[in-house]
Formats: C-alpha cells, structure tokens, sequence
C-alpha cells in the first residue's frame, strides 16, 4: 500500500505542476475563468438578482422538456458539491497550504462562477432529450455537437475521465471522510487497547473494524437510492441539501459570532498568508516562491474539489432541468460556487483559523481531514456546549451520502455516452463496490486518485469552454436581450 500511496502521490503531483514544474493546471483553470468572466463581463456580479428569481420557480413552466425544475437541478448539484470539499477538503487546504490557501479558494470560486455559467448554458442548448422525454448533457454532448464530429475523442476523453473521477471525487472519498470521522468519534470514546479498535488485517490491508462496519452502512444506502435514478436522486437532493447546509452554517456562524473580535484578524491572517505562508506551518521545504506556489496550488485544487467549476460535473445535472431557455438555467448553475465556497468554504475556513484548531498538535502531529474541522467546531463552540464535534459527525454523513448519491449520476451519463444504456448497470454495480473500497484505504491514496481525476477530466471541458464561448455570448446576448415574464400556472 505504501507503494500505492507513493505512485499515487507522484502522479498527483504530475498532474497539478507541482512540485517539480509550474503550476500549470491552477493557470489553465484559473486562465480560463478569467477569460470567460471577461467575455461575459462580469456576468456573475450583475446577474445575481435573475439568478434568484429563476431559482425561486417565478420562470418554471412545467410542460417545458427535462425531468426536474431549476431548484431541483441546482440541489442535486449542490448535493454533489455542498460536500466533504466543504469539511474536510478546506481542512486539508488549511493543513498543506496554511491558512493562506483559503484566499486562492476565493479566487477559484469567483471566476468559477462564470464558468458554472457557460457550462449550464451549454449543457441545456446541446442537450439531448430521449424519446421517453428523459434528457442527457454535459460535456461531451457539447463538445461533439459543438465542435463538431471531429471533436467527438475529445468528448469521449471527457466522458472516461468523468467515469473515472466519479469513482474518486464523488465517491471513494465521500466513503473515506465518514468512516474517518467516524473512527474519530470511536477513538475518542474507548482506549486504544479496546477490542472494537484493534486493527483487524482484511484483504492484506490493516483496517480497524469500525471502518468496515461504517463502509458497509453508507454502501448499502448509496446502493439503494442510486437505483431510483435522477428524478429520485433530484427529490432526495432537494430534501436533504438546503437542510444539512442550513444545521452547518448555522454552527459556523455561532462560532463566528461568539468570537465576533476575531474574525477581522482572521481574514488579514488568510489574506496575508496567501502570499507569505508561514513554512513551519504546512511543513514544506522550500523558497518563499515555492511556498507560496504550493499555498496557491492547494487552494486551487480544493477550491475546484469544492466547487467543480470547470470540471464538467455539474453541467450533466443541469442538463436535466425543465427550461427551453439554456441561459436561464445558466444563471442558476452559476449560483453553485457563491453557497459552496464563498459562503460555505469560508465559514469552514474562518472556524479552523479563528479557533487555531490548524496548529494544535495532537500525538504528535497536526490534525488533517473532518477531525480538524471537528475540532475547531468543538473548540468554537464550547461556551454553548461541549458537542460541538458531532455536528461535523453528522454533516459529514449527511454530506457524503448525499454526494454519492449525485455523482453517480454523473458518473452513469456518462457511461451511456460512451457505451449506452447497457453500461448503466455494471457502473452501478462497480460505483458501490468502489464506495466500499474508499472507506477502508489511506486519506492519501483516496485524496490522491480524486485529484488527478479532477485535474484531467478539468481539461477537455476548459477546452471546450474556450472554443465554444462564442456561442455562450450568442445564447447570453439573446436572452437577456428579451423581456421576461413570470409563469402563471
């Protein structure tokens, strides 16, 4: 496994340009966000109040094509983003980067907000509606229908990578995350010599048995709502997303508020170390520049992992929303970035820096992952009550379940696009054995393989988005050119 682990590693780090070359993907992704933002002139700023409006249901016209409304769609990709990017993903940032990682996340999620746009806005004009009224989109429809047969390898690429990331980004590591924050609840309440924490050795692997047994129940869950397919996944999502969201902010905020002196010192601490980081505190040996390279690679990557702008994920949800007008629903992917990262991301963020949870040692080391974020909760939150923690305990099911649940959608639309509907059903099958597989191995290799699938199913679609912005500007300008009204059911 330590090879594994390594090879892992390695080729993370290949993907991402660092540490050995310029990081390339963060200029790319970032590259782009900015280009798009400019052509679309700061869409995401002026736009903001249609966007509400359109979420709000005041343009639903039920008899439109596409199985779910435009809240429904924004929930199952909240679902898939509002996550474990937003407990443990910003905690890893914080523990790599320093605190300093969280502004690059910012960044990431401003200029991602153009991109949620143009990816939406693309996903519904080229989307393809089945002959039972079910629709199918994302990337690889745009890329094939809008650059034509030629490109299709491109799309197909994108469609691999997004099988293959699903397994990772939205699931395997959903999987890891709970049984972690779980392990860590258990370690907390019985000693290291109790017999249900003793290592057990399962398929040549040392894996404490509350792993299992955890693995076990978020795979059989998974299991049986991905079955229902996305009408269902798209109720389940509209439940349970606004909900678990509103339980977190609300337990950040409290902190936040209770330590109300703090938080202005905390921003210029982030700030600050988004170009200063300090070395001793994300334990990398190297020049101020390269620290200061690492500190802005990781807050992009989590950033990305958190968001998915750029990524192509989200757009395959999208596609699915009830609308003849793909700007419309453009507006409200576009919203995804704001709730997850700018406002989520951040409270995380602000809680871990505020409690200098980041840089307690605990049996040696510092804490990395859901049981850091659990422990600024508990830390932030003493003066109300001493269970802070299992707040996160809670969000971290809730969250990954959740997750799980939307990914494999992603994950089995694309499998249709390359293969068809026969492919639907053996993805299923491999996506619960793989959630199984993610809770019982290493944060590193888990962490690892999502982020080089994140990386390289990112690309295609950048491609993409660069080569077709002019028809999102056509589609843009079209839209906003017109009057329009509110549906009257």
């Amino acid at each position: 496994m330590e090879a594994v682990k390594n090879f892992i590693q390695t080729v993370s780090g290949t993907v991402w340009g660092w540490p050995e070359l310029m990081p390339l993907m963060v200029v790319i992704l970032l590259g782009t966000g900015i280009f798009i933002t400019l052509r679309l002139r700061f869409i995401q700023l002026f736009r903001l109040k249609h966007s509400w409006n359109v979420i709000r249901g005041k343009y639903d016209n039920p008899e439109d094509e596409g199985d779910i409304n435009h809240f429904q769609a924004l929930s199952a990709a909240l679902s898939a983003t509002v996550g474990i990017g937003n407990i443990a993903g910003v905690a890893t940032a914080i523990y790599y980067g320093g605190p300093g990682a969280l502004f690059w996340m910012w960044l990431t999620a401003i200029f991602g907000m153009a991109l949620k746009y143009a990816e939406a806005t693309l996903a519904l004009h080229y989307r393809q509606i089945h002959t039972d009224g079910s629709a199918s989109g994302g990337p690889m429809y745009y890329i094939e229908k809008g650059l034509g047969k030629s490109w299709k390898p491109l799309g197909m690429a994108f469609a691999t990578l997004a099988v293959i990331s699903s397994f990772g980004t939205g699931n395997s590591i959903q999987a890891f995350t709970v049984s972690d924050q779980v392990l860590s609840e258990f370690n907390g309440l019985l000693s290291p010599e109790h017999w249900f924490v003793q290592q057990i050795n399962f398929m040549g692997i040392p894996v404490e048995p509350v792993r299992i047994f955890t693995g076990l129940i978020t795979t059989v869950l998974v299991a049986l709502v991905i079955l229902g397919g996305i009408k269902r996944i798209g109720r389940v999502a509209a439940k349970l997303a606004p909900g678990m969201a509103i339980i977190y902010v609300l337990g950040a905020l409290s902190i936040l508020v209770m330590h109300w002196q703090e938080v202005i010192p905390t921003f210029g601490k982030i700030i600050s170390q988004a170009f200063s980081p300090r070395a001793e505190l994300v334990g990398f040996a190297g020049g101020g520049f390269l620290l200061f390279l690492n500190t802005m690679v990781w807050g992009v990557k989590r950033g990305l992992f958190s968001n998915e702008a750029g990524q192509g994920s989200a757009p395959i949800a999208h596609a699915a929303a009830k609308t003849k007008e793909p700007a419309r629903e453009g507006v409200v992917a576009m919203m995804g970035p704001l709730v997850d990262t700018l406002i989520i991301c951040t409270l995380t963020g602000l809680a871990i820096v505020l409690t200098n949870s980041h840089e307690v040692i605990v049996e040696g080391d510092r804490l990395n992952g859901s049981p850091l974020t659990a422990l600024a909760f508990k830390t932030g939150l003493m003066p109300l009550f001493p269970w802070g923690d299992k707040i996160i305990t809670i969000a971290v099911f809730l969250f990954a379940i959740s997750t799980a649940i939307s990914w494999s959608y992603y994950g089995d639309r694309s499998a249709e696009y390359l293969i068809g509907n026969r492919a639907i059903r053996p993805y299923k099958i491999i996506y619960v054995i793989v959630h199984f597989i993610g809770a019982i191995v290493s944060l590193e290799i888990v962490w690892g393989f999502g982020d080089i699938a994140l990386g390289l199913m990112a690309v295609p679609n950048l491609i993409a988005l660069i080569l077709l912005s002019p028809k999102v500007i056509e589609i843009t300008k079209d839209y906003f050119s017109r009057k329009h009204e509110y549906y009257k059911q």
